[in-house]
């Protein structure tokens, strides 16, 4: 189990091994995953969305419908060329080179969606990134955490999907009002509200 986050270049050799490495283009799992996590957002259209880690673009390419401008970052320029080559035809979409926390959009959001991320970084690495998360997130906006949660098939990872969902969940209910859970056999959903600042 490793104590710090996974680095881009951990990303990038395991997309060099194979351009799909969790198939996400292929996976009756991930299908189902996307249909719940999409028909999860409360709003039938955002203004301006952010998704961190958008991978090679499938769960982006179904949540641009959804969107006015959506911002895909991702640490694995070769996951993100795969992405932007998926999306092309999509005007409202921008594409980013982003390693989160350490870098931060200074925009606000509507909507941020964190899915099969945040069990990546290191529990000091979340904490930064909840704060950002929050920071720039508009009153009344949506945070979306969807993670899967069996943890022993992913060793490497410095957190559980479980642990992840928890320290949101852990946060004053004064910042954010926790909406909802779904949890399925090997993911769970959770959904936020911004709250109201000042």
């Amino acid at each position: 189990m490793s104590q710090q986050s996974l680095t881009p270049e951990y990303f990038d050799s395991l997309y060099t091994a194979d351009a799909d490495p969790w198939k996400f283009e292929t996976s009756d799992y991930e299908a189902e995953k996307y249909a719940t996590t999409l028909a999860a957002l409360p709003k039938s259209r955002y203004r301006s969305a952010f998704e961190i880690g958008g991978s090679i673009g499938v769960l982006t390419e179904m949540l641009a419908e959804r969107c006015d401008s959506l911002l895909s970052v991702e640490v694995s320029e070769m996951a993100q060329q795969q992405a932007i080559s998926r999306c092309q035809a999509l005007s409202n979409i921008r594409f980013q080179l982003m390693q989160v926390p350490q870098s931060y959009p200074d925009e606000w959001f509507d909507l941020t969606v964190l899915s099969e991320v945040g069990y990546y970084w290191c529990l000091e690495d979340l904490q930064k990134a909840q704060r950002l998360m929050l920071d720039h997130l508009e009153p009344g906006g949506h945070l979306l955490l969807v993670h899967w949660t069996p943890y022993d098939d992913y060793y490497d990872n410095p957190l559980s999907g479980d642990e992840v969902h928890e320290a949101f969940l852990a946060l004053p209910s004064s910042q954010l009002k926790h909406l909802g859970s779904d949890r399925a056999e090997k993911y769970r959903l959770d959904l936020f509200e911004r709250v109201g600042i000042g």
